[in-house]
């Protein structure tokens, strides 16, 4: 698994954002109309002061913007890097069934962007499965999912449930399920809120990878608290200010996070340092390949498409 973990706070269930902005992101997922039974909603929304006239214009104006990281080739790009950070590979369809105890606080972390025990999102993932699938490997886990969701304790969860965990992989329609959580809790949220903020294709990875990493929290250690701090510092394109000068003061905010984490591998900064501030600097906005970054020092590299 990732020699760096995802930074969810233990204690605090995953606040989520499901399709916050207007409903379904630009990809169909299999979810999305059917969210998970214990989605929160609490998880602010730029448009809840906004009168009816106003949310459709901006639903229309987002509407009739380009896919951007949502095209399929740069989701897949956006797929491949997130997993270097995550799992020190480009292949990301391999993680399905891998699943792992970091001795992060998060209990068991598994599947292709990381869903952990202790964070919620794996209870999100487990329940949705299940209510299509009844008879899955994981569905005898949920009651101990539930359980422990925001601990990192194994009870109720050893010895069985990583061999369950990798059976379930096997399945098409969980590695699906997997897929489509990703998108619903994490994809479709960041790259939606990156438009309104008129951002480009990096800056909705940068959006994507910062949701993915800290998660949709709003303490000062979640994906909107960060957003809140940096739009302290520097305004949105969507606010007249300047992009790069904006995407800036977000990944100073993000770094700061990280650095301040209490082990070591926890503290790396690479897909920061390494990674997305050298397409920032590079003023790769569209993030065209070919690409070439470093992760905890190994190279990886994409082809030009």
């Amino acid at each position: 698994m990732k020699p760096v973990t995802r930074l969810f706070l233990i204690g605090a269930p995953i606040v989520v954002v499901v399709s916050v902005i207007f409903g379904g992101g630009d990809d169909s997922a299999v979810l999305a109309d059917n969210p998970p039974e214990n989605t929160a909603s609490a998880a602010p929304n730029p448009l809840a002061s906004g009168s009816d006239g106003e949310k459709k214009k901006l639903e229309e104006r987002i509407r009739k913007m380009p896919p951007g990281l949502a095209a399929p080739g740069k989701k897949e790009m956006a797929a491949q890097i997130v997993a270097s950070a995550e799992n020190s590979t480009l292949d990301w369809r391999d993680q399905y069934d891998a699943i792992e105890d970091l001795d992060d606080g998060n209990g068991y972390t598994a599947g292709i962007i990381g869903f952990c025990s202790g964070t919620n999102d794996m209870l999100q993932l487990v329940e949705a499965y299940t209510k299509h699938h009844p008879d899955n490997p994981l569905a005898s886990y949920l009651p101990a999912l539930r359980e422990i969701d925001g601990t990192d304790s194994h009870d109720g969860l050893d010895p069985g449930f990583t061999q369950a965990w990798a059976a379930a992989a096997e399945d098409p329609a969980f590695r699906e399920a997997q897929d489509s959580t990703r998108d619903q809790l994490y994809f479709d949220p960041a790259v939606r809120l990156a438009k309104m903020d008129g951002l480009s294709t990096l800056g909705q990875f940068i959006y994507y990878d910062a949701m993915v990493l800290h998660g949709p929290g709003l303490d000062a250690g979640g994906f909107y608290g960060i957003r809140h701090a940096a739009m302290k510092g520097a305004k949105t394109a969507a606010e007249g200010g300047s992009e790069k000068e904006y995407l800036n003061a977000f990944l100073d905010e993000s770094r700061h996070v990280i650095r301040t984490k209490v082990t070591e591998t926890q503290r790396d900064t690479s897909r920061i340092d390494t990674a997305q501030r050298v397409f920032l600097k590079d003023g790769n906005m569209d993030l065209a390949s070919p690409l070439r970054w470093k992760m905890y020092g190994e190279t990886f590299q994409l082809p030009a498409s």
